[in-house]
């Protein structure tokens, strides 16, 4: 299992997978205490100079929320080939930001962590970008504080689509046990369900940015689901019915975000996978229901920022530059 010098260490390396070159971005990770005393935390990246250094200070104009069961570190390369500073922010629940005690993990729950996070890690409206449970607490966000997203990017997800769609199989690759002897283990047991991006390489690198070594020198994922997905197992195996608290898995994809999107003011595109869960159908319910957004698709699954993240970094730096 690889170990590196820092979280960012890997930059280079998939810079170089994706045909990237030049400069990397510099990064940072930024940790936010919120008033209840929860963790918020992200990772900031500085713009590539076009000389022999890198820019660190320059303030974000992209803010990038990841789905459920992932972290901050999913956009890496999408931020590499985007080449604009950037703002990746680890959902409560998720990366090294603080579970929630009520696993409510949904996207009006989540939206005002993430509007605290604007305000203290960035200094202007943003493009606001969110994949699947990202892309509805986005849509929230943009509903709520209008004064801190210039323009709404919602990535492989829509309120209509159906729960059941993905997040059975997320949930049985979770319920596995709560505590691994090592991360070894957590990449054999991603690469036997076909994830992990098709290399071992890949699954390392995803392993690691996605669990943590505990004081016992046991490991576990990092995320609240991978729990909530074995309790629910657990529940089922004996025959009992998940407490109120676990029904949150369920509900990730299903929590309703058309109000938000209604009332949301910045200009709204949804960039769909072609082989993701969004269906060509579910896109035109929601140019029906949001006519003034723009529907795109891209050569994909649903986690188009690990499938297509050169395509999809470039496409958002081009939508960003359409709003300067």
């Amino acid at each position: 299992m690889i170990e590196p010098d820092d979280e960012f260490s890997f930059l280079p390396e998939q810079a170089a997978e994706a045909g990237l070159t030049g400069p990397v971005p510099h990064g940072e990770r930024l940790t936010l205490t919120l008033p209840d005393g929860r963790r918020l935390s992200a990772l900031r990246f500085g713009r590539p100079s076009t000389g022999s250094g890198i820019e660190s200070d320059a303030p974000p104009v992209v803010t990038l929320l990841h789905g459920a069961g992932l972290n901050a570190h999913t956009w890496d390369t999408t931020i590499l080939a985007l080449g604009l500073p950037a703002l990746a922010i680890d959902l409560p629940g998720h990366g090294d930001s603080s579970w929630r005690e009520d696993a409510a993990y949904v996207a009006r729950v989540l939206a005002p962590d993430v509007a605290a996070g604007l305000e203290a890690w960035t200094d202007r409206p943003q493009v606001v970008v969110g994949q699947s449970l990202g892309g509805l607490t986005a849509a929230a966000l943009a509903a709520s504080r209008p004064d801190l997203v210039r323009r709404l990017v919602v990535v492989d997800i829509t309120p209509g689509v159906d729960p059941n769609a993905g997040p059975a199989q997320v949930r049985e690759f979770f319920a596995g046990p709560t505590y691994w002897a090592s991360r070894d283990e957590l990449v054999d047991r991603a690469l036997q369900f076909g994830l992990g991006g098709g290399s071992r390489r890949k699954a390392e690198r995803g392993v690691y940015f996605n669990s943590r070594i505990r004081s016992d020198g046991r490991v576990e994922w990092k995320h609240h689901f991978a729990h909530l997905a074995n309790a629910m197992a657990a529940a089922a195996a004996a025959g009992h019915a998940p407490a109120a608290p676990d029904d949150a898995l369920a509900r990730v994809l299903g929590d309703s975000g058309w109000e938000d999107l209604a009332r949301t003011t910045a200009p709204v595109t949804l960039i769909r996978g072609a082989n993701g869960y969004v269906t060509a159908e579910d896109a035109d319910e929601f140019a029906r229901r949001v006519p003034a957004a723009s529907v795109e698709s891209i050569a994909g699954g649903h986690n188009l920022q690990e499938d297509s993240p050169v395509d999809l970094g470039r496409r958002i730096a081009e939508i960003t530059a359409e709003v300067d």
